[in-house]
């Protein structure tokens, strides 16, 4: 069966500085006719699951507007321009800006994408071990406004099951790490 849809034309609606905006025309498979595809095209991020020497999961406290609420997640951040091919030094960055803390003990745990069906945002997920506090961290973004936690897996699992951690990176992370814990 064939399965692969062909773009017949590409209608750009918005591009921006986080992601750009398309409606495309698309012959179906198989002779099932036309169809219009509205996507999304994301840069990419990376997200790091920190644990300290002390066992605990670091999160960050923030609202987020889109969803109008305050939430708990793991630190995460998009690419910058250029960063495509220093995936690491992206997660080291964003780890260091809204937490603090940096490590020499960085691993990739999965690359994954958020929402397949209207977004190709890919995601690397990092653990991150041996924390160190920076005595100077780089600052945040100006824009962002967080708070930081250290929490056991226990607590990090009662803020998913009270729907405070709500977002899938973080709740992917923590089930990361009760398997690596096993």
């Amino acid at each position: 069966m064939e399965f692969e849809e062909k773009t017949i034309s590409r209608k750009e609606i918005f591009n921006g500085h986080i992601f750009d905006v398309v409606v495309d025309d698309v012959e179906l498979p198989n002779g099932l006719g036309q169809a219009k595809r509205e996507l999304i095209f994301h840069k990419g991020a990376v997200c790091v699951l920190a644990v300290t020497p002390e066992d605990k999961i670091v999160l960050v406290r923030q609202f987020r507007k889109a969803i109008e609420r305050v939430i708990y997640e793991i630190p995460a951040g998009k690419l910058e321009v250029g960063e495509e091919d220093a995936l690491q030094a992206a997660a080291l960055r964003e780890l260091e800006e809204e937490t603090g803390y940096t490590t020499d003990k960085l691993t990739l745990l999965s690359d994954f994408y958020s929402a397949i069906g209207f977004c190709n945002e890919r995601l690397r997920l990092y653990l991150a071990e041996n924390l160190v506090k920076v005595e100077n961290p780089r600052p945040q973004d100006e824009d962002e406004v967080i708070e930081l936690y250290e929490v056991t897996l226990e607590q990090a699992l009662d803020l998913v099951a009270r729907g405070e951690i709500c977002d899938a990176k973080t709740i992917m992370a923590i089930q990361y790490y009760q398997l690596l814990r096993k």
